[in-house]
């Protein structure tokens, strides 16, 4: 049975699922991205979709959908001025507006428990449409 971790504010728990893909990008770089989706019926936070190292960022926006909450996190690449390769983990709380307002809330408040599982991500983005978290915020973001 499959480890989760349990969170005091909602009751939401966090499957272990999560924390082992999220280990995997962070340390094997096996992972270009992950989205997580919350189950309402079972009240866990669990993978929605893994993208491979060969997938970009383009790829992990188009992976959102438009009318409902997620979380992801992405690991953006980029050179710095000093010609020094770097990396960050980005954590983007998706709500659309589009969502409904249970799922806003359910997402708002899980947060947290989430964030304290996925240790080593350097930036949070919240984006409620696509121009919220273009490619040119996270660069912004990085540098």
């Amino acid at each position: 049975m499959a480890m989760a971790y349990k969170m005091a504010t909602t009751g939401m728990s966090v499957k272990e699922e999560c924390r082992s893909s999220f280990l995997d990008m962070k340390r094997r770089r096996v992972h270009r991205y992950i989205v997580f989706k919350i189950d309402e019926s079972s009240r866990t936070i669990m993978v929605d979709k893994v993208g491979g190292p060969g997938e970009g960022y383009n790829d992990l926006a188009a992976s959102l959908p438009a009318d409902d909450c997620r979380y992801a996190v992405f690991d953006f690449d980029f050179v710095t001025v000093d010609n020094c390769q770097k990396s960050k983990i980005f954590f983007i709380a998706w709500s659309p507006t589009a969502s409904r307002i249970r799922s806003k809330m359910l997402y708002a408040t899980s947060k947290q428990g989430l964030r304290r599982v996925l240790d080593g991500v350097h930036f949070e983005v919240q984006a409620t449409d696509s121009a919220e978290m273009g490619f040119d915020v996270i660069q912004d973001r990085a540098k």
